[in-house]
């Protein structure tokens, strides 16, 4: 790339950051320093520009999109993710006026130099058609869950659950005791009985079907759009012997029929179906119950009102069309299906420190990880899980059960932990 040069752009940054947490480095070997070390709270992170084709994508989609294309290509690398998280926390950049934003728009164009605008990084995915459609849906999770089973078994574990432990409440010391004291939790909430037929809406790899059938004798359907998950899920109920108790389809919600099912657990699969089919999701599940039926919802909700959306380096890299709605609006959708709310419950520290084990399991297998799911998607990951768990601890996402009924069933027995509606 012809003519780039990174003078003029060190110049305008120092200038406009003359309070920097944070050094940059440059790939002619020049850095502009930190000039403190983030409030501190630890040692400042570095970034490293490697090539002015890191420029090339910041300026081709200025924001959260450009940058993350840089990082995932590798074209931006951060010596620290943690301290990058601790970062976005505590530094609060100044205004910068029209003047000044064209000036370092300037700048930035001579450091990229003479270049063809970069293509998106090869794991990028841009959604098509209808959000929340069938196949838009289908879609979305194959990209985030078609991986690799392997690479999703280095840091989740054996039990390949992947949603939060149950940790404070249960006296859980491995991320495998906290799986195993969330799956009984449910299966607790749910009163399940011997010879019940149970829905696992978002099955995947099994775990809960697998739990519930031998721990509870009851008959377990489960479902997922994920053709890996699917494979694996079936594999594992055979391993256990429980090919008579569990049936794993792959198949979407809205696809199957009427069934008189006992209860239903929804498990991680709420933040999947956006505000546009938040009603027609809980009617549904409305519809597969039994009068008195039970229904456990596990997921993940924004928390402030005021926060914008999660932005297109999740949208493109991660989640595609994931879409955590308001506690309330998930409650709406249950009241307005029919269903009656018998207990909330709050288990959003849980959730951090299930993401505090998932990363160091990830880094711990860094290699392998690598060469199951290549470069891109492990920047993606490592960077994902630990802005993930920084969501939680500092209040932007909340994760929360909630067990609702139908009318017509006995009366709901106390919930495990307490008669209390709501606990956090």
């Amino acid at each position: 790339m012809g003519l780039a040069v990174t003078g003029p752009l060190r110049r305008e940054v120092a200038r406009l950051l003359p309070a920097r947490p944070f050094a940059v480095g440059f790939w002619d070997g020049s850095e502009l320093p930190a000039t403190d070390d983030g409030n501190g709270a630890g040692a400042a992170p570095t970034f490293t520009v490697r090539s002015p084709r890191a420029i090339a994508h910041a300026l081709r989609a200025p924001g959260q999109l450009g940058l993350g294309r840089a990082y995932v290509s590798g074209e931006l690398a951060v010596d620290d993710i943690d301290a990058v998280m601790r970062l976005l926390d505590t530094w609060q950049p100044p205004p910068i006026d029209g003047r000044d934003r064209v000036r370092l728009l300037l700048a930035a164009i001579a450091a990229a130099g003479l270049t063809r605008p970069p293509r998106p990084p090869a794991s990028e995915l841009v959604p098509r058609g209808t959000r929340h459609s069938r196949e838009r849906d289908a879609r979305a999770v194959r990209h985030h869950y078609d991986v690799s089973n392997d690479f999703f078994r280095l840091f989740l574990g054996p039990t390949l659950t992947y949603s939060c432990g149950v940790w404070a409440r249960s006296g859980a010391q491995t991320l495998e005791e906290a799986q195993e004291a969330k799956l009984e939790l449910v299966c607790a909430k749910l009163g399940l009985r011997a010879g019940e037929r149970v829905l696992d809406v978002g099955c995947g790899w099994g775990a809960f079907a697998l739990h519930a059938a031998a721990k509870h004798d009851v008959h377990v359907t489960g479902i997922t759009l994920s053709p890996a998950q699917a494979s694996l899920a079936r594999a594992r109920v055979e391993a256990a012997g429980l090919t008579e108790q569990v049936d794993i389809r792959l198949a979407d919600y809205r696809e199957l029929e009427t069934e008189p099912f006992d209860a239903i657990a929804s498990i991680g699969m709420v933040e999947h179906v956006g505000d546009v089919q938040i009603d027609a999701y809980a009617a549904r599940l409305a519809e597969l119950l039994k009068p008195g039926g039970r229904l456990l919802n596990h997921g993940i909700t924004r928390q402030r009102h005021s926060d914008p959306d999660a932005g297109d380096f999740s949208e493109r890299y991660v989640f595609p069309d994931a879409e955590p709605l308001h506690l309330s609006r998930v409650l709406l959708a249950l009241e307005r299906a029919g269903f009656v709310t018998q207990h909330v419950e709050g288990f959003g520290a849980d959730y951090a420190e299930t993401l505090r084990h998932w990363a160091e399991r990830l880094d711990e297998h860094l290699e392998e990880a690598t060469r199951l799911a290549g470069e891109e998607r492990i920047r993606v990951w490592r960077l994902y899980l630990r802005a993930a768990r920084n969501g939680f601890l500092s209040g932007f996402t909340g994760i929360y059960q909630v067990r609702a009924a139908l009318p017509g069933g006995p009366a709901p027995a106390e919930a495990p932990g307490g008669p209390a509606l709501v606990r956090s």
